[in-house]
């Protein structure tokens, strides 16, 4: 079911949605365990991931999820639906994601239930 799901939706990209799509960048950082203060240097790595997905915009006026709360949920707030298969690593909180130049955090990240895609909450750096 997940595969089917997932097939019909990337067709639907590469298709019907296909002038809505982006390409994004994700990125974080895995700290080292070491740290020169002399050189002020360390060997952190940043691991960097791509996948391509739909930016949407939270709504100021529904109820539920998808609605602008000033709490959870910011003015200029954006959704990044992205479907899992196309990911090359797995997007978390705090993870830093960029899309056509703009840089973005990771404030929240759910799964739908299948499995085909990912509903994660941007917010602007």
């Amino acid at each position: 079911m997940r595969s089917e799901i997932q097939k019909e939706l990337a067709e639907a990209f590469d298709s019907d949605l296909a002038d809505a799509v982006k390409a994004f960048t994700g990125s974080y950082v895995i700290e080292g365990d070491g740290w020169d203060p002399v050189t002020e240097t360390g060997n952190d790595t940043t691991v960097e991931y791509t996948g391509r997905g739909i930016l949407d915009n939270y709504n100021l006026q529904t109820m539920g999820f998808g609605r602008v709360d000033e709490i959870n949920v910011l003015a200029g707030d954006v959704l990044l639906i992205a479907l899992t298969n196309e990911i090359t690593d797995t997007p978390s909180i705090g993870h830093q994601i960029t899309v056509n130049g703009q840089k973005y955090s990771v404030i929240s990240i759910q799964e739908d239930p299948v499995g085909a895609h990912y509903d994660i909450q941007l917010r602007r750096m």
